[in-house]
């Protein structure tokens, strides 16, 4: 049996506002790293990566998965991207980060110093993908 990825239609054109958020999270992310706010840093530059993977699914295929599953989007995205090593690459940064969020979100977990320089190398390495796929 296939399991299928909850979705939703959503204007193809609407992608360009997910990135804007997606951008005010990256930035937001810095500011907060750079105040000694790891926990903040790291959850908002995850909502980053989440949001430039929305846009991605929005602009290539019109939907968006529903529901708060966010390893479902490696899955639509791995149908809706053509496959590369590098979507590999970016699907494989995304996953690190979703179990990132997940430790933090729902286990309490504290984030070092060292844990956010590790989320943004992994954040950077999408976002670039994904900018290159949205141009």
């Amino acid at each position: 049996m296939v399991k299928h990825t909850p979705t939703k239609k959503v204007s193809k054109e609407k992608y360009s506002s997910f990135v804007q958020v997606a951008d005010g999270f990256a930035e937001a992310a810095k500011v907060a790293r750079e105040f000694d706010y790891p926990n903040a840093a790291g959850v908002l530059i995850i909502h980053s990566v989440i949001a430039y993977a929305d846009a991605l699914t929005i602009k290539k295929a019109g939907l968006k998965c529903k529901g708060e599953n966010h390893y479902e989007v490696i899955s639509l995205l791995s149908d809706k991207m053509p496959f590369t090593a590098e979507r590999q690459k970016a699907l494989d940064h995304f996953s690190a980060l979703i179990s990132h969020k997940n430790m933090i979100s729902y286990h309490g977990q504290i984030y070092t110093k060292g844990d956010v320089s590790k989320l943004f190398k992994h954040a950077e390495r999408f976002i670039a993908w994904a900018k290159v796929n949205l141009e």
